[in-house]
């Protein structure tokens, strides 16, 4: 029988639990999908907390990795034995699960189903922020908050590559070495360092051109007086906790600045932007321009163990659950 991690309740992770459920086949649209390896995100934990609603019971995770096993009636771009990986279909924590066709992304030769769950759903957002959101370039300075983060790894290595000056921001010394290592030609260690007063030192007063944040309370609005003036500040994630409310009056008094709150939901709804962003992150990662850190691996089951590592800000680059 398959099995899910499913969660009765909104909660901590103790909510989670590891059940058996009946054996489904594909209807219209929809493929039997053995899952290899799922991706973690921080999105996850939004879920379970009831951050992101959902109706209960539900089984949570929304990005995985694995073999098509079945097809349903009119499937034609997709056949049983083929490796696909997706991000944003509810449902991930499961071994074996009905996957919508449309919203799958045959691997090609050289990502195995592992690394694809690992940057998945983080390499597409970082697409998405680098060149949609922001269109970043040579000559861009960049301030990206948890720059030893999942989605951090990647878009710092990548925003290097595109000629940005990219300063990352830390939680501890060995998180600062890991994004040296990986794009970032400046790091700060915000547990013991004022990240305003290094950015403002760094760009010599100016600012940053765009910042990304995904940690919210704990980093606003101290994120706003690192930006220059009409830069941009590109909140996309919340991982200390949502950013209050605020009045709009609040960006003209630091700069004119732009705010925007982006998601994969949209900016990746379109067919033909999914298959876009997955051959550029598939392509840079293949050329070895973004380089894969998968930091820790858990098995399913124990899921609830992978997301207090987590919230503690315990892992660094990607973790996978592995079923």
């Amino acid at each position: 029988m398959p099995n899910v991690i499913r969660i009765e309740r909104n909660g901590g992770p103790e909510v989670m639990e590891w059940v058996e459920v009946p054996e489904q086949a594909p209807g219209p649209g929809e493929v039997l999908l053995r899952q290899t390896a799922i991706g973690l995100n921080y999105a996850d934990v939004y879920a379970r907390i009831g951050l992101y609603k959902a109706p209960l019971p539900a089984v949570i995770g929304s990005e995985g990795a694995g073999v098509i096993e079945a097809l349903g009636p009119g499937v034609a771009t997709l056949k049983v034995g083929d490796h696909v990986v997706y991000q944003g279909v509810n449902g991930a924590y499961a071994d074996v699960r009905l996957a919508p066709a449309d919203r799958l992304v045959r691997l090609p030769d050289g990502i195995d189903d592992r690394t694809a769950a690992a940057i998945f759903l983080k390499g597409v957002t970082a697409y998405y922020l680098l060149f949609r959101t922001f269109k970043v370039g040579k000559g861009t300075t960049v301030l990206f908050h948890a720059a030893a983060g999942g989605v951090g790894l990647i878009a710092c290595q990548w925003a290097a590559s595109l000629g940005a000056t990219v300063i990352g921001t830390v939680g501890s010394d060995a998180k600062a070495e890991l994004a040296k290592a990986n794009g970032c030609a400046f790091v700060i260690n915000y547990a013991r360092e004022n990240f305003v007063e290094h950015v403002k030192e760094i760009t010599g007063g100016t600012g940053v051109d765009v910042c990304y944040d995904s940690i919210g309370k704990d980093t606003f609005p101290a994120s706003l007086d690192c930006i220059r003036p009409m830069g941009m500040w590109v909140t996309f994630g919340n991982s200390s906790g949502p950013v209050p409310a605020f009045p709009p009056l609040l960006l003209m008094q630091k700069g004119s600045l732009y705010a925007t709150r982006p998601t994969t939901g949209h900016y990746l709804a379109r067919r033909a932007d999914l298959e876009q962003a997955a051959e550029a992150l598939f392509s840079v990662v293949k050329d070895g321009t973004v380089k894969v850190t998968v930091g820790q691996t858990f098995a399913l089951k124990d899921a609830a163990e992978a997301h207090r590592a987590l919230e503690a800000r315990q892992t660094s680059g990607a973790t996978v659950l592995l079923p």
